[in-house]
């Protein structure tokens, strides 16, 4: 191909220091949640998203477009929630078609519970190595590669997001 625009020697290695980052910070929070809630993150995420909206409820096909993960990914995940007590599927009294999901008592008690050591863990493995100004330059960073991301076409369904299957991370 020649209108390929190799990366140069300074943006490889950004690169993979940022995939290399990106992995370990992923396993680390990842197994952070695991060993003291005993659930995965992808779950830990919907809980979250869930506890943020009006009335700890939102459609599946908007809590599948917030967080980016394919709707039957969401489903079975939503599934494995559901049996552990913590959301709950209803389906809308004005438009039966619509499913929405719920955050119950139990789930928000299991979220206020898993919060705080998943918050020391993000603090210890992104925040502190970093100074006040390295922060905010990051946020800067990360602020205009998520503007450009936002801004192009989603992915089809079936490209979305990572496993939802705690088995397959």
């Amino acid at each position: 191909m020649s209108g390929t625009r190799w990366l140069d020697d300074e943006e490889q290695r950004t690169w993979r220091a940022y995939i290399r980052t990106s992995q370990l910070l992923q396993d680390a929070l990842e197994r952070q949640l695991q060993r003291d809630s005993g659930i995965p993150h992808a779950y830990y995420m919907i809980i979250v998203v869930l506890s943020e909206s009006p009335g700890r409820t939102m459609t599946m096909s908007e809590l599948s477009s917030i967080l980016r993960y394919s709707v039957s990914r969401l489903s079975h995940a939503v599934s494995r929630l559901e049996e552990k007590g913590w959301v709950r599927r209803v389906k809308r009294p004005e438009d039966r078609r619509t499913t929405v999901a719920e955050l119950t008592d139990e789930g928000f008690a299991a979220l206020v519970e898993a919060a705080p050591g998943h918050v020391e863990e993000v603090r210890r493995v992104l925040f502190d190595p970093l100074t006040t100004t390295q922060v905010r330059r990051f946020r800067e960073v990360l602020t205009t590669i998520l503007t450009a991301l936002e801004s192009q076409e989603p992915p089809d369904e079936a490209e979305r997001s990572p496993q939802l299957d705690p088995a397959a991370q």
